[in-house]
């Protein structure tokens, strides 16, 4: 049993009428004559009742009718997604991003202008930090990762990034602090005294080591009174009175009271955020997600 058959089987039930249907099918009628009975010998029972005038669909060729149908929707549904999967119209994506990348402006929009373009594509957004996007980009767990990485990486040769995003990294003061509002940018070496409130080291985090190289280059290692998982948290800490810490700029945008935020001196505060992606070529569907950054 192929396709052919089923269509072939379909065209003489609607017409009810091998000539008509071989018309629409635009071919000989004995042809489509031998198909019908090669599908009714394999099924092992008449479709079709003929007479030299009639013809007319069996009991069992009442319910096969049904299902040739639905067997050829299905065909088509298939060739339809395989040609949009083709020209990057449909797919699946599975994007990875670090916790700052959806609150810069860009992001959000470029995301919903591809859903919006895209609405037969699938795509999966996971938060993780940067090393364990790297891991799962490796792995191929993800497909598109959205790195803060530290100022020393270097990407595998098995890894292709592009700058997408650029902000800076500024000192997190208590408002009573003695720096904050300072006139000028601050020098991270004026922190030094101070207890940091960092990301933890093992979440490789791109963002903690960038904040431990600032300060080994200014000449000492910063103290890290306390870690936390979620910049919310640290932020929250540093009102508390808890210590100082180093984060985006635009952790500003969370409105949290009691802080204030002291922009860094020197071009090593400036901090970006990378697309990566595996080297190999890219799928249609992530070439089109690509294009919108």
């Amino acid at each position: 049993m192929d396709f052919r058959q089923l269509r072939y089987f379909v065209a003489v039930a609607e017409a009810l009428s091998f000539s008509e249907a071989a018309r629409r099918l635009h071919v000989s009628q004995p042809p489509l004559s031998v198909q019908i009975k090669a599908l009714e010998d394999e099924l092992g029972s008449a479709l079709l009742e003929r007479s030299r005038h009639h013809v007319a669909l069996t009991p069992a060729g009442e319910l096969f009718l049904d299902k040739a149908r639905a067997a050829l929707t299905n065909l088509e549904q298939a060739r339809e997604v395989v040609k949009q999967v083709a020209s990057g119209e449909a797919g699946e994506i599975r994007v990875g991003f670090t916790a700052s990348v959806p609150m810069q402006d860009m992001f959000p929009r470029a995301v919903h202008s591809f859903r919006e373009a895209h609405r037969n594509a699938k795509l999966e957004l996971v938060h993780m930090s940067t090393g364990q996007q790297l891991q799962q980009l490796e792995n191929g767990e993800i497909d598109i990762a959205f790195l803060r990485p530290s100022p020393q990486f270097r990407p595998p040769a098995t890894i292709t990034v592009r700058d997408v995003l650029a902000d800076r990294l500024v000192a997190v003061l208590p408002v009573a602090h003695r720096l904050a509002g300072a006139s000028e940018d601050i020098d991270i070496s004026a922190l030094s005294p101070e207890r940091f409130l960092l990301f933890p080291r093992g979440l490789g985090c791109g963002l903690f080591d960038h904040v431990t190289t600032l300060c080994n280059r200014s000449g000492f290692a910063p103290n890290v009174a306390q870690e936390a998982r979620e910049a919310t948290t640290i932020i929250g800490l540093v009102a508390s009175g808890a210590g100082v810490s180093v984060l985006p700029e635009i952790y500003a945008r969370t409105g949290i009271p009691g802080v204030a935020y002291q922009s860094i001196a020197g071009p090593d505060a400036a901090s970006r955020i990378l697309m990566a992606h595996r080297a190999e070529a890219l799928s249609p569907i992530m070439k089109r997600f690509v294009g919108y950054f």
